[in-house]
């Protein structure tokens, strides 16, 4: 094997124990609901939680959009902007970007149980994205 791959190799290695580490002293002192709640919100991310997302007009009363599916409610959007990322089958995904206001809102319902544990968590850990690909020439 190459001194470079050995090297990566060890990198990654380093990488995943302290991603771990980190994981476990952030979550040593939550209670159960927070773990589960972060366990479900994850499972959402991934598109294992089944929802019904409505978006509600509070000044006429009526629903405006209703999406359902194996969705991802987005993380990082604008203020009064809303994305909503459905899986619409294997690979195959779905976005959509919605505008919130004074009078819309919307809610996202969870429409089927989830199995997640109170006492465990995933870390989904992709080495390509937190380590870049890097070509090292040996001598």
């Amino acid at each position: 094997m190459r001194k470079g791959g050995m090297m990566m190799k060890k990198l990654y290695k380093v990488l995943l124990g302290v991603i771990v580490g980190l994981s476990l002293v952030l979550t040593g002192c939550d209670s159960k609901a927070d773990v589960v709640s972060r366990n479900i919100s994850r499972e959402a991310d991934q598109f294992k939680i089944y929802r019904r997302i409505v978006f509600y007009n509070g000044f006429t009363g009526d629903y405006i959009l209703v999406v359902e599916g194996y969705c991802s409610l987005g993380n990082f959007d604008e203020e009064r902007e809303l994305s909503v990322t459905c899986k619409v089958g294997e690979g195959k995904y779905v976005k959509h970007f919605l505008g919130l206001s004074a009078t819309v809102t919307y809610f996202a319902e969870q429409l089927r149980e989830a199995n997640v544990s109170p006492y465990h968590y995933k870390v989904y850990f992709r080495p390509t994205t937190i380590v870049p690909n890097v070509e090292m020439d040996t001598p």
